[in-house]
């Protein structure tokens, strides 16, 4: 019959500070553990004041609030006769440590800190926190007097231990800690530890989903056992989207799992295990018995409770993780954090300048998507969401009846043309507007540009001028600029004042709509569109979000968006001709939107230089570009992306989603000031072109003088003598190196001047 035991592994959507609904989230995750008839109940990572604290990490009041919150947990009706395990910071001898604290009925059985830290992508852990390095070992830790009052305890265990129950033992690892090479959860399964809890705070980004899946696998396959995943989701008040996906495993087999995307702010993942099955597959691995039998110790304590109990209740059976596309994490991992942004930012809605092209009809797709997710979530009996909702719009009796009617309530879009700008984008924009519900009109910017251009004439006595107007390439650049930039004065104003006009009080967010690949390469203008409050799209390539689109587009039936999907990428800055667009987004980077997304993964990903960047794509683009011309693309995204590297210092806030995003807040620190002629660099890569092209000629010379001594090949192919008296066929690398043009933009060694520059 085995030994059946039920955990719990719980998802909350925490926020950094919030002390009391923290606590409130905690309290509802153990009463539906326990009501579901769990006896052991693990959280997410520092759950009980937040993950992103960050520089709050430092002050005495955290630390003295978490006490308070776990004062509360602790003696909570809630708590008895579960063991509880939550995440919180814990100073010991002067050092803070990230730790979990574990309990059962008013008593606090170990305080575990957390042995590796994550430093790596947006983590900084050891800028708050200290690794415990003392494996194995145990210290007294004394409790705050707040806490003996309640617990009747002065010193409890701390350090890295187990605890030895009744009928198991459970170990615990935090986060990094499965990541590591050096995982604990290995010498602690050799140790007859069956039941592994790890509190977690991993974040989001695109295609990665299944990289903590096969780690939570592979870390029960190989050493056997159960591991529990516990995880955050949500926006807590960074860049990040914690992703939620808590599961259990065991023996190698996922056999429950939580949402990726939810509004839920509370979900708990329960699993019924029989712990002999653990038992048997151990035992049945002869190897990992035999490193076992000499596997050191760790320090247990022991603990008069069990959470098994002989029944046959069915244990869960292992299920097949069915991952989201590309296209849906879009469509719902920028929409929740945008969500929580909003409901916990205290406006009344968003605004939105909507262009009628790729990025802004984008960010309004997502703004949508964000209304159906509240939707399905009101109509499932959400009550915190319909809550949220009705304050939001002020209304205290209404209740959203679909996406498009809150979409009218809460997004107000406005399409701000201008002599440059064509009637096709205009309707474009009206056509979407009117697809996904949103509060949208359409206002002329020129007005405006006439009036702060008059300045300058009068001040000055000059008139600037486009290039096809007789003007210079800098008075075009101003003039591009002073359209996008009155353009985000415009969506501040409007984004203050359009509750007022719709009889309603406060603001709204205002979204900005560049991509990952744009901010990059420098390609905006700054402080116009792209300068907001927050971008949902600020952390997706251009690629990803036309994949997007036309996933919108079947999935909600919106044709208009397979329109702009058609139509060229355009800043629609310059002037018209003949009522056509002269300008292209592309033709002004001289570079295509999947050259940056290459560009990008190499200098992030790859951490390349110049010279490594041209070294690697020398090889990789051979069959369509000449070394000459790979030399020069390289040249020139490196010069663009130095001279506006200043711009990343006031980029919008966005939702972390892509791994080469150039954000300098925390995820990508370089400098802002750089050398553009990269004189060591270039020469460099033009040292390796001589060689390369050296090489050529003497391999094109191998080949004619074997085409000389081969005649009855000269028809067909140049042939070489192999020494083995065989024949054969030669290469010719000009020609392969030269045969096909490159499907991208071949830039010219003079800089062009286009409207990311300023």
């Amino acid at each position: 019959m085995g030994r059946k035991a039920k955990i719990a592994a719980c998802t909350l959507n925490q926020w950094a500070l919030d002390f009391k609904g923290n606590l409130s989230r905690i309290l509802s995750s153990i009463q539906e553990a326990k009501e579901s008839g769990a006896r052991f109940r693990s959280g997410p990572e520092l759950e009980i004041c937040g993950y992103s604290c960050e520089d709050h990490f430092y002050e005495s009041d955290t630390l003295l609030h978490c006490w308070e919150v776990l004062v509360e947990i602790i003696v909570s009706p809630l708590c008895q006769d579960i063991l509880v395990d939550v995440g919180m910071p814990v100073m010991h001898k002067n050092v803070t440590y990230n730790c979990r604290v574990i309990f059962l009925n008013r008593k606090i059985l170990l305080i575990r800190p957390k042995m590796l830290l994550c430093e790596d992508g947006n983590y900084r852990e050891s800028r708050w926190f200290s690794p415990w390095k003392k494996v194995r070992l145990v210290e007294d830790y004394y409790l705050p007097r707040m806490i003996q009052a309640y617990t009747g305890q002065q010193v409890v265990p701390f350090g890295d231990a187990v605890l030895s129950l009744k009928d198991t033992c459970i170990g615990f690892e935090i986060c990094e800690e499965l990541w590591n090479p050096q995982s604990s959860h290995i010498p602690m399964s050799l140790d007859g530890v069956e039941i592994i809890a790890n509190g977690s705070g991993s974040y989001f980004e695109l295609r990665k989903a299944y990289v903590t899946v096969d780690l939570v696998k592979s870390a029960t396959f190989k050493a056997g056992g159960c591991y529990m995943f516990s995880n955050l989701r949500g926006c807590d008040g960074q860049r990040v989207y914690f992703n939620g996906c808590s599961c259990i495993a065991v023996n190698g087999h996922i056999t429950n799992r939580g949402k990726q995307f939810s509004l839920a702010e509370v979900e708990v993942v329960v699993a019924t295990i029989d712990l002999e099955d653990i038992r048997t597959y151990r035992n049945a691995i002869r190897s990992r018995s035999h490193l076992a039998a000499e596997s050191p110790s760790f320090p247990r304590i022991n603990v008069d409770f069990s959470i098994s109990e002989d029944s046959d209740v069915p244990c869960f059976v292992p299920i097949d993780w069915q991952y989201l596309t590309p296209e849906e994490e879009i469509e719902m991992g920028p929409a929740c954090w945008l969500w929580d942004y909003l409901r916990r930012s205290g406006q009344g809605g968003i605004f939105l300048p909507l262009s009628g092209g790729v990025d802004s009809s984008s960010v309004a797709c997502i703004v949508f998507s964000m209304c159906n997710m509240i939707v399905n979530a009101v109509q499932s009996g959400d009550e915190t969401a319909l809550a949220d909702v009705r304050r939001i719009v002020c209304d205290s009796d209404y209740t959203p009846s679909n996406a498009r009617d809150l979409c009218n309530k809460i997004f107000v879009t406005c399409y701000m043309g201008s002599e440059n700008s064509s009637a096709l984008t205009k309707a474009r924009a009206n056509s979407l507007a009117s697809a996904i519900g949103s509060y949208h009109c359409s206002i002329s910017i020129d007005i405006a540009v006439t009036a702060v251009l008059g300045i300058f004439t009068t001040a000055t006595g000059l008139i600037p001028k486009y290039r096809s107007q007789g003007g210079h390439a800098r008075e075009e650049l101003a003039l591009q600029n002073v359209q996008a930039r009155l353009r985000m004065v415009l969506a501040y104003l409007f984004a203050q004042l359009m509750l007022w006009v719709r009889q309603r009080s406060g603001g709204l967010l205002v979204l900005g709509s560049s991509n990952v690949d744009e901010a990059l390469r420098g390609y905006m203008t700054k402080y116009d569109c792209s300068s907001a409050d927050i971008n949902p799209i600020g952390g997706i390539s251009k690629a990803d979000l036309r994949s997007f689109l036309k996933h919108m587009s079947e999935k909600y039936d919106m044709p208009v968006l397979l329109e702009i999907l058609a139509a060229p990428p355009t800043a629609e800055l310059l002037p018209l001709s003949d009522g056509r667009v002269t300008q292209t987004d592309e033709e002004d980077m001289g570079m295509t939107y999947s050259e940056l997304s290459v560009y990008g993964r190499l200098r992030k990903q790859n951490f390349c230089g110049p010279y490594s960047m041209f070294c690697k794509l020398v090889h990789t683009w051979k069959g369509s570009c000449t070394p000459q011309e790979v030399a020069e693309k390289v040249k020139h995204f490196y010069q663009y992306y130095s001279i506006n590297r200043h711009k990343m210092t006031v980029l919008t806030p966005s939702c972390h989603a892509e791994t080469y995003s150039p954000d300098d807040n925390r995820f990508d620190h370089r400098p802002f000031l750089y050398l553009r002629t990269w004189d060591w660099q270039f020469k460099a890569i033009d040292e390796q072109v001589q060689r390369l092209s050296l090489s050529d000629d003497k391999k094109t010379k191998v080949n004619e003088d074997a085409h000389e001594k081969c005649p009855a090949a000269k028809a067909n192919a140049s042939c070489v003598d192999t020494g083995m008296g065989k024949r054969k066929r030669a290469i010719d690398i000009n020609k392969l190196l030269t045969s096909e043009k490159h499907h991208g933009v071949v830039v010219p060694n003079q800089l062009n001047t286009s409207p990311a520059l300023s």
